[in-house]
């Protein structure tokens, strides 16, 4: 084990920009870092604490906000491990860490004394403060008051015992569900079974099988999400049947994997916990904190939605069940696994192009450099130098300087883009530092996603869903990057849920916008753009069958909140979990065999393993926010320099240091969001 001496975790790096230096760090580092830095941050409370002059501003707020340095910087890259690389050895120490950690915050959030001070300074100098300094008060307050820092002592003895059974059974699903999504894949005895596939997915399947011990020679591997799109290209109805079942029972007991058990027992703590804060329910008390504010002005907004829906969704059933019936005769009864199948084969005909046709002029190398970097040096001026002198934890990953119009070094940017057995499916951002000009640090981001690696010496080709994942994430690492607060707590991507994918949503715009399209675009092998008429084909196409997205995203967010409205007592238990999910749709008019919500109770780690619980409403309430940017930007210039300046200036550099609705309103013009935005950005 690394020692405190010569551990490299808890001494300052020596790299530039304080970036962690993976070639020194060993999996045995971490442990008795975490252990260190806990101490540390422990011996700074007790400092402020124990502090005999009266509390002020800076002896206890900005004291506070100085804490944890270390601890931040060692769990920041142990957690970046967790989700990316989660070794055997790594899962280890997660389980003996997470305890701990805990412990620290629940010490921390229940000190009397130390509240007492931050409440003094609340009560006697927060409307003489300013800017980010009444911010950072404000957060702080509000974040001990909520955490239960005006309890009781017997509710708040509870309170504590809640958020430490809450942390194990999040750490319990963390390890549940990936093993439970690798061990659904499906095994395919032959390559004939696979008619419909390309060579070039023909041949993922294979290395995928090795990858898993090769117990056929193919193998599918599920994604995180309810549908697969591989089902779109298989001919062979039987194999599209098994790999959806795999899909959709991965954790449901049926293969001797169940999170049922985990979700009832989470959604009661977390139900109980909003009682002991005089909530009637969680959503109740989790909405507190966002733009939406309450559950009703949530459904309101989804019910909105869900009207002009449905009957768009219901024609677009019929039209693909009417095509199948053309081929496979009069009583074909559409499944959920033949929808993608037979709305691929439709599309192709009105369009005349298939995802095998585009995929060639995806490079992802050249999507990331000549189109997701290319429109953020348009918009907003920055430059990409990549840095092959900064160490990474996989040799997968690229490491890239951000520098300002200036020169001037903004931000380090780590991508790591490809799938492998230790990583949790999805896509996600986060930092190994984030932005503080008090600590003096400049962000550390990092991008991860899932695609498939080709074989070495070949390129990695992606579909047009991959590329606009790519354009989302640099999005939020755009909310990191371009961060300008002083305090690391307000810094970044330190928002409300139902804000914080704007950004990420918004940069999606930028994928198809001509001038950058073309720019990435082009052929692998010959450099050639995409012809003319195969791009008009492929960008008319994109909203074909759109109400199908539209649906399994509200079907889930309403899960969600159907799980989190509820009182204690009204909480199913793990034998009556799925009935209870079956009843929620049906009451919401959501029940779909043919549009499934987009992640089902038992695998949707947004809110069992995620912060999205009461929250996953925030993708589709910050898909209107960002269309209605993105209707500004068509408005005023798409690529124009002080447009993309000025959404810089009021947004993407103010990390939380305003009210988000005065944000919007001071970039958009606009008092209120607009959601009529949405359909009309979806075809609808």
């Amino acid at each position: 084990m690394g020692t405190n001496d010569t551990n490299p975790l808890t001494q300052p790096s020596t790299l530039p920009f304080g970036a962690p230096d993976f070639t020194k760090i060993k999996p045995s580092d971490y442990l008795p870092a975490i252990e260190t830095a806990i101490a540390q941050q422990r011996e700074e409370i007790d400092r402020i604490v124990n502090n005999k002059k009266k509390a002020t501003f800076d002896n206890t707020i900005l004291a506070y906000e100085k804490s944890g340095v270390m601890l931040d910087k060692v769990t920041s890259i142990f957690f970046g491990l967790v989700s990316a690389d989660k070794t055997p050895e790594i899962a280890e120490t997660e389980k003996k860490v997470m305890p701990m950690l805990t412990e620290l915050e629940n010490d921390i959030t229940f000190n009397k004394a130390l509240f007492e001070r931050i409440k003094y300074v609340y009560d006697h100098q927060y409307k003489s403060l300013k800017g980010e300094d009444k911010k950072l008060l404000e957060e702080l307050y509000k974040q001990f008051v909520r955490s239960g820092a005006l309890l009781p002592d017997d509710k708040m003895a509870r309170m504590k015992e809640i958020n430490l059974r809450i942390a194990d059974l999040q750490q319990q699903w963390g390890d549940l569900l990936p093993s439970a999504t690798n061990n659904s894949v499906v095994w395919v005895n032959s390559k004939e079974e696979l008619a419909g596939l390309s060579d070039a997915d023909i041949a993922q399947c294979k290395k995928d099988a090795e990858s898993r011990g090769g117990k056929t020679p193919y193998c599918i591997v599920i994604i995180n999400t309810t549908q697969q799109p591989i089902l779109a290209s298989l001919d062979n109805r039987n194999l599209r049947k098994r790999v959806y079942e795999a899909s959709i029972h991965r954790a449901d007991g049926t293969r001797s994997f169940n999170t049922f058990p985990i979700v009832v027992e989470i959604a009661k703590l977390r139900a109980e916990k909003a009682q002991l804060m005089g909530h009637s329910n969680y959503a109740s008390f989790s909405l507190e904190k966002t733009m939406a504010k309450t559950p009703e002005q949530v459904y309101s907004f989804l019910r909105q939605l869900i009207s002009e829906y449905t009957p768009k969704a219901q024609a677009e059933t019929k039209a693909i069940e009417d095509y199948a019936r053309k081929t496979m005769g009069p009583n074909f009864q559409l499944q959920p696994y033949d929808r993608f199948y037979f709305s691929a084969k439709m599309k192709k005909e009105a369009f005349n192009f298939s995802e095998d046709d585009v995929k060639p002029y995806f490079n992802i190398d050249s999507v990331l450099v000549n189109g997701v970097f290319y429109a953020a040096n348009r918009v907003y001026g920055l430059q990409f130098k990549q840095r092959k002198d900064i160490p990474v934890y996989h040799p997968d990953m690229k490491v890239w300087e951000v520098c300002d119009r200036d020169g001037k070094t903004l931000a380090i940017f780590y991508n790591d883009y490809f799938r492998r057995p230790t990583k949790r499916g999805g896509a996600w951002m986060s930092s190994f530092a984030k932005q503080s000009g008090l600590r003096q640090q400049i962000p550390l981001i990092y991008n991860v996603c899932n695609n498939a690696k080709a074989p070495e010496g070949q390129p990695s080709l992606i579909s047009w869903d991959e590329v606009t994942t790519l354009f989302h994430e640099f999005g939020h690492a755009l909310h990191g990057i371009l961060s300008n607060c002083t305090y690391n707590t307000l810094s970044g991507t330190a928002v409300a849920r139902d804000f914080v994918e704007m950004p990420s949503q918004f940069n999606e715009f930028f994928a198809s916008v001509p001038e950058i399209f073309d720019h990435y675009a082009k052929h692998t092998v010959t450099g050639q753009p995409m012809p003319a008429a195969l791009k008009e084909k492929m960008l008319s196409s994109i909203n074909f069958h759109s109400a199908y997205a539209l649906g399994e995203n509200l079907a889930a967010t309403c899960l969600d909140l159907a799980w989190h409205t509820l009182p204690i007592d009204a909480i199913p238990n793990a034998e009556e979990a799925p009935a209870f999910e079956a009843k929620a749709l049906s009451d919401i008019r959501l029940l779909d065999s043919q549009i499934p919500p987009r992640y089902s109770t038992s695998y949707f780690n947004h809110v069992w393993g995620g912060g999205y619980a009461a929250g996953y409403y925030s993708y589709l309430w910050t898909e209107v926010l960002a269309d209605n940017i993105a209707d500004y930007f068509k408005a005023h210039g798409p690529l124009k320099p002080e447009v993309g300046q000025a959404l810089r200036d009021k947004i993407l550099s103010r990390g939380n240091t305003k009210d988000l609705m005065e944000m919007f309103t001071d970039f958009t013009g606009m008092k209120a969001p607009d959601t009529s935005s949405l359909l009309k950005a979806r075809g609808l």
